[in-house]
């Protein structure tokens, strides 16, 4: 996600991608603990926003969601 302009297109399922953008968003905002606790509402707007996300709300479920905590967890983990 370095060079946008070349970015290939973000869905759903992309998490690991997903998890870099939140966190180059957020950076140490949210830990682990935090992460956990957002709102999932929340989380997908947040989602919406990244640069280069390219699937539609209607297209988002729970267990996307529940993945992209857990990838953005390990992300922040990786940069402690």
């Amino acid at each position: 996600m370095k060079d946008e302009k070349y970015a290939l297109p973000i869905h759903w399922k992309d998490y690991e991608d997903i998890a870099m953008g939140l966190y180059e968003k957020f950076g140490d905002d949210f830990d682990e603990s935090k992460i956990y606790r957002i709102r999932f509402t929340d989380l997908m707007e947040w989602v919406l926003s990244i640069p280069n996300f390219s699937s539609k709300r209607e297209d988002c479920n729970e267990g996307h969601l529940e993945q992209i905590q857990s990838a953005w967890v390990y992300e922040w983990r990786d940069n402690q």
